[in-house]
């Protein structure tokens, strides 16, 4: 009679949810390690890389969208402002209809040292990810986006997968 071991049993893999947030959790932590080592390497630190980061790529925006958009509280974006606008990297202005907000853009020395910075951490990031190929990561990111998707929709129900 044939007998099953378990030299001979493969194991199932665990397709959980929690393990999905594990494993997440796992590669955020070492691509979070690589990036902070990288942004302290260029002689910045996180909010103010965030900040310039966000202004680069997004243009000028008002000091609470900041702020709600790289996670930091109120008192935390103020300080980082501050900062910046006292380096002559920031200036603040007038909101076009909102007299009682603020918009925060890069100024031309700031534009410089953003794009400067921001290319020396994306170098960085790309040879954290340069194990995976083109078409992996394009798979990685298009299977993220649609988990994040449908994780905010509330989509997700309980039950409806392994």
């Amino acid at each position: 009679m044939w007998r099953v071991t378990n030299a001979t049993r493969k194991k199932a893999a665990d397709v959980s949810g929690t393990h999905v947030w594990l494993v997440l959790l796992k590669a955020h932590r070492a691509l979070k390690k690589v990036a902070i080592q990288s942004i302290e390497s260029l002689g910045v630190g996180l909010s103010d890389f965030g900040v310039m980061e966000l202004l680069l790529h997004k243009g000028p925006q008002p000091v609470n969208e900041i702020g709600r958009r790289i996670e930091l509280t109120s008192g935390a974006i103020t300080t980082a402002v501050d900062r910046l606008e006292s380096r002559g990297l920031v200036a603040r202005g007038a909101h076009p209809t909102d007299r009682r907000a603020r918009i925060v853009r890069l100024t031309p020395e700031g534009q410089e040292q953003a794009a400067k910075l921001f290319g020396g951490h994306k170098s960085a990031m790309d040879l954290a990810a340069n194990r995976l190929s083109k078409a992996e990561r394009v798979e990685l990111i298009k299977l993220l986006k649609k988990l994040g998707a449908v994780v905010e929709d509330g989509s997700s129900k309980k039950g409806s997968g392994p």
